[in-house]
């Protein structure tokens, strides 16, 4: 990989393309430095590790706007492609680039982009006949039944002149998407945003004692059985008595012997819970209520966040975390191979593609960098994933910014629910007058067989030329890609063959709507390596720290160079396939 964060990684529109192009290409990657195995010596052998990331599949994407006028087209901000850096010559192409591609206003200048000079040259593939969608008239209904809510700050700030201008989305071309690509934060994995739910219409689900009663989708009747609900799954634990028959029943089950409606079980088991139909067992199902309810009212009126610039941002914020703590990055050394002491069958050290080794107590390991040997026993499962960029939002709301979550129910008893998480430009995510729409499932086909029907409902997949009357309220699909992701979440560790007790694995992202499963992870590895010690800490007041002459001084990094190497070689800049983490235990501690 030339890019950090594995799957959780967040790309501008350029780079998204680049990433789709070097997915379909799948090219063998070759050694750099193939005599490392004559580092290993005759106590020792060696894992090797993965050179090919094979979590992505079935990569398909399409253009539902005019390709061919953005060929010449370049990335506003992007730094043009010099001939010599330094030199007159250089100058003048960037003078001449900047000439030919002024940056829009509020662009970034002088930022970095991940592959900026292919932004006009990786091209998706165009949208065929087959995309073409029949709509019905209950999904016309839908979109006139739309309701939606907007913070009281942008309602101030926002001006409509009329309903009918409001509801005419700006014209945006695929021109346009290719030189804003800087704008776009495109997430591999979304997570968060604000609750709404789909059943045959589109309307929001209310969260708190306020929005409940506020509720025109419910009868009093209704409100006061959802409300009686909700507050025995807030202490659930002290009222066994309640659920103590139905622990081996699913969560669906349980519901259906409550006092509830079927509109309100699927309230509860969608939009609250937000577990499958099949698999939650009645705990399950509970905890995950009770969860939702204890997180209402921490930062507004859902239990919801999401971080501008997308879910990307959230690694590059441990990162910071973890290098201003005394982290060391080693960038640009994709890992060659584990190396293991034959006596004691431990891990001792890695070693890199320059031939350097690193040596360490602890090793934790993605998923996604195990070879097929070691992982011949493991069964995966696969994320179906799409992402769409549109004209408008799916809510016929007078608000333009606001971010939304959708859940829609199986057809099927038995196939997984559809999570889609709409993004507006004010996170960050997309250039001004579109929406960022990413839609996630657990797989049961290819992504597009699994999302695309989801799309047609929701969405016009014609062209501006081919769009007809009916298709008019409907947001338009401006460009759209599917891919299906493995899903390593939940694998045993004995699954793995031939792992030395001190390398531990990772998942990459898994299909849940939140981060749990990759926090809870986390603590479990940092415990099993450091029993004694807090886990994630608040950091400290900055002026708080007081730093010692020993704690500052030079300590001893486990580095060694190889004979063959040159150590300026080595000391890079800033990007590489991935790194494998490399944990050195500090005594002091």
């Amino acid at each position: 990989r030339n890019y950090y964060g594995g799957n959780w990684a967040s790309f501008s529109f350029s780079g998204l393309l680049s990433w789709i192009k070097e997915n379909k290409q799948k090219a063998d990657i070759t050694d750099e430095y193939e005599d490392w195995r004559k580092l290993i010596l005759e106590n020792e052998e060696a894992i090797s590790l993965s050179k090919k990331d094979k979590t992505i599949q079935y990569v398909e994407d399409f253009c539902f706007g005019d390709q061919d006028s953005a060929e010449d087209v370049e990335e506003a901000g992007a730094l043009p492609k010099l001939p010599v850096f330094g030199t007159s010559g250089a100058e003048g192409a960037a003078q001449e680039w900047e000439k030919a591609c002024p940056p829009v206003e509020g662009a970034l200048p002088g930022a970095e982009s991940c592959e900026p000079d292919k932004a006009a040259g990786t091209q998706p593939a165009s949208a065929t006949e087959e995309n073409d969608a029949e709509v019905t008239s209950e999904n016309d209904s839908s979109q006139n039944t739309a309701l939606g809510e907007s913070s009281p700050e942008l309602r101030k700030t926002e001006a409509v002149p009329s309903e009918v201008s409001a509801r005419e989305p700006k014209k945006v071309t695929y021109c346009q998407i290719v030189r804003e690509g800087r704008r776009f934060n495109i997430d591999l994995v979304s997570k968060y945003g604000k609750y709404l739910k789909l059943l045959k219409n589109i309307f929001q689900v209310p969260c708190s004692r306020a929005d409940v009663f506020n509720s025109r989708q419910l009868t009093m009747v209704e409100k006061r059985m959802l409300m009686k609900f909700l507050t025995f799954c807030l202490d659930y634990e002290q009222h066994p008595d309640e659920y103590q028959d139905y622990k081996d029943s699913t969560f669906a089950q349980f519901l259906s012997t409550q006092k509830l409606t079927p509109s309100l079980q699927h309230f509860i088991l969608h939009s609250i819970a937000m577990v499958s139909e099949t698999d939650c067992s009645t705990l399950e199902g509970l905890q995950a209520t009770k969860k939702f309810l204890q997180c209402l009212g921490r930062y507004g009126n859902t239990p919801f966040l999401f971080p501008l610039y997308g879910q990307g941002e959230i690694p590059q914020c441990f990162c910071r975390l973890c290098a201003v703590f005394g982290g060391i990055y080693c960038l640009r050394h994709p890992v060659q191979c584990l190396v293991v002491d034959k006596e004691s069958g431990r891990c001792k050290a890695i070693v890199d593609h320059f031939g350097q080794r690193i040596s360490a107590n602890y090793f934790i390991v993605e998923d996604s960098y195990l070879s097929e040997t070691v992982c011949t026993n493991v069964c995966y499962r696969q994320i179906s994933r799409a992402v769409l960029i549109t004209d408008q939002s799916v809510l016929n709301t007078d608000s333009e910014q606001q971010v939304s979550i959708l859940t829609v129910p199986p057809v099927d008893v038995g196939k997984p629910a559809v999570c889609v998480i709409e993004l507006c430009s004010s996170t960050m995510t997309c250039m001004k007058d579109t929406y960022l729409v990413h839609l996630t499932c657990p797989s049961t086909k290819t992504a597009r067989e699994d999302l695309e029907p989801v799309v047609q409902k929701l969405f016009n997949l014609n062209t501006e030329k081919e769009t007809e009357n009916e298709e008019l309220e409907k947001p338009r699909v401006l460009w759209a890609v599917y891919f299906n992701m493995r899903d390593s979440s939940g694998i045993d560790r004995n699954s793995y063959v031939g792992l030395p007790s001190n390398v531990y694995v990772c998942s990459g992202p898994d299909p849940a709507l939140g981060n749990d499963c990759a926090v809870k992870q986390a603590e479990t590895v940092f415990q099993e390596m450091f029993p004694t010690e807090e886990f994630c800490p608040p950091p400290p007041n900055p002026e708080d720290i007081i730093y010692d002459e020993d704690e500052i001084a030079p300590e001893e990094t486990g580095f060694s160079n190889s004979p063959e190497t040159n150590p300026e070689s080595s000391s890079e800049e800033s990007s590489s396939k991935g790194t494998t983490a490399v944990k050195k235990e500090d005594n002091e501690n």
